[in-house]
C-alpha cells in the first residue's frame, strides 16, 4: 500500500523528556538509535506490521521543535480519547480538542508536545 507520507521526524530538544512524553501519551514504546552527525539520535516509533507509515523523534543540532511548521498526524487508534486523556499528565497540552471530520473520515485533535511541537492525532 502506498501512503502520501512514508517517514516523519518530530524534532526534540530533550530526548529523554520527549521519549517519556510520547511513550506515556501513546502507550507505545520507542527505540533509541544513533543517527547522523555527532550529537544526533532518533527514537523510532514501533514499526507497524501492516506496512504503514514509520517515523521517529529526532534530536539534532540541525533541527528545532516548532509549533508553526508542518503538522504530523499520529494514528491514535483505537481511542483518540485515551490519548487526549493522557496528554496533560504526560507533560503536554491540548490545543485543538477532538473534532469530527466530514464524510466519515474520523476524528482529529491537536496537541502541544513536551518539546513545543504542535502535533496532530487522528483516528477513524
Amino acid at each position: 500500500m502506498q501512503h502520501a507520507i512514508d517517514w516523519f521526524e518530530i524534532p526534540v530538544s530533550n530526548m529523554d523528556r520527549a521519549i517519556a512524553f510520547y511513550e506515556a501519551m501513546s502507550g507505545r514504546s520507542l527505540r533509541r538509535e544513533p543517527f547522523g552527525p555527532p550529537g544526533s539520535e532518533l527514537a523510532i516509533f514501533e514499526i507497524p506490521q501492516d506496512g504503514g507509515v514509520q517515523g521517529a523523534l529526532m534530536s539534532s543540532p540541525n533541527s528545532q521543535p516548532s509549533q508553526l511548521g508542518t503538522i504530523v498526524y499520529l494514528n491514535a487508534t483505537p481511542s483518540i480519547d485515551a490519548w487526549l486523556d493522557r496528554v496533560v499528565s504526560s507533560g503536554g497540552s491540548v490545543v485543538m480538542p477532538k473534532f469530527e471530520l466530514p464524510d466519515g473520515n474520523g476524528c482529529i485533535a491537536q496537541i502541544m508536545d513536551s518539546e513545543g511541537n504542535r502535533v496532530g492525532l487522528h483516528t477513524e
